[in-house]
C-alpha cells in the first residue's frame, strides 16, 4: 500500500515579499518564510527601521533584502513590484487604524484608513498577480486582515469597513485568479501584542476587557500568527483559496 505523503512546509528556492515587515506581525511573517528557506524581500516605509530588521534576519542565518515601499501610494507599489519581478509568496501586513466613534469620523480619517487597508491591498495584490501570471508558476497572496473583518467593534466603524472590504476583495480575486493557480487568503487575528498595539495593552482595563472576550484567556502573540503564514505560503495549503483564517482565541465563537 502506498501511503499519502504529508506536504512539506519548506519554501526552499521560493521568493517572498512581506510588506509591513519592519516590526510586529510583518516581521514575524518575514522570519517565518525565511526560516522555511525562502529568500524574503522585506518592505516598509521607513528605510532606517527596515534596515535594522533586515540586518537582524540576515544575522540569523537567513536570506533577506530590503525594499522601501509605501502601501498608501499606488506609484510606490507599482514601481516596487515592477523592479522586483515575480514572487512566489506575497504577505501584506501593512495596515492602519483610526479608532473613534462613527459620529466623530472625518473624511480624512476615513480616507487614511481606506487608502492603506483597501486601496493599497488591492493594488499590491494586482501587482503580485501580474508577476505570478507572467512567471506561470502560480503563487500565494496572504493578507493580514482582522477578526473585525467578520464582526463589528465599538469605535471601529471605519476599520471594520476596511477589513470587511478586504475579505470581499480576497474572495473575488480568488475566483478570478484560481485558473492561474494563484491562491489568495486572509489571516484574521484578534488583539496581538505588537509595538502598534502597545498603547492598548498599557491600559489595564482594556486588557481585562480583551481577555474577557478571548476564550483562551490570554493575549495573542506574534508567534501565534507565524504558523498560519507558513501554512498558507506553501504546498500544505495547495487547495485553499478565498478563505479567512481566524486566529482569535475564540473571540468570534460567541
Amino acid at each position: 500500500m502506498k501511503l499519502p505523503q504529508t506536504p512539506s512546509l519548506r519554501l526552499d528556492g521560493k521568493r517572498a515579499l512581506v510588506v509591513g515587515a519592519s516590526s510586529g506581525i510583518g516581521l514575524g511573517a518575514a522570519v517565518a518564510v525565511a526560516e522555511a528557506g525562502a529568500h524574503v524581500v522585506m518592505a516598509a516605509r521607513s528605510a532606517a527601521k527596515l534596515g535594522e530588521a533586515v540586518d537582524a534576519v540576515n544575522a540569523g542565518g537567513y536570506s533577506a533584502e530590503s525594499l522601501v515601499m509605501d502601501i498608501g501610494s499606488i506609484d510606490s507599489i507599482t514601481n516596487g513590484m515592477k523592479a522586483q519581478g515575480a514572487f512566489d509568496v506575497v504577505v501584506n501586513s501593512a495596515g492602519t487604524a483610526n479608532h473613534k466613534p462613527a459620529l466623530e469620523t472625518t473624511a480624512e480619517d476615513y480616507q487614511g484608513v481606506m487608502d492603506t487597508n483597501v486601496r493599497g491591498a488591492y493594488f499590491l495584490s494586482v501587482g503580485a498577480a501580474h508577476g505570478m501570471v507572467a512567471a506561470g508558476n502560480g503563487g500565494s497572496i496572504i493578507h493580514i486582515s482582522s477578526q473585525m473583518g467578520l464582526v463589528g467593534g465599538l469605535d471601529r466603524t471605519v476599520y471594520c469597513a476596511s477589513k470587511h472590504a478586504l475579505e470581499g476583495m480576497v474572495k473575488a480575486m480568488a475566483i478570478e485568479w484560481g485558473v492561474h493557480n494563484i491562491r489568495v487568503n486572509t489571516i484574521c487575528p484578534t488583539f496581538i501584542k505588537t509595538p502598534l498595539t502597545q498603547s492598548t495593552f498599557d491600559n489595564p482595563e482594556r486588557v481585562e476587557w480583551i481577555k474577557s472576550k478571548i476564550k483562551l484567556d490570554r493575549i495573542g502573540e506574534i508567534e501565534d500568527i507565524m504558523g498560519c503564514i507558513l501554512y498558507l505560503a506553501g504546498n500544505a495549503s495547495a487547495m485553499v483559496t478565498g478563505t479567512s483564517h481566524l486566529i482569535d482565541g475564540g473571540w468570534t465563537a460567541g
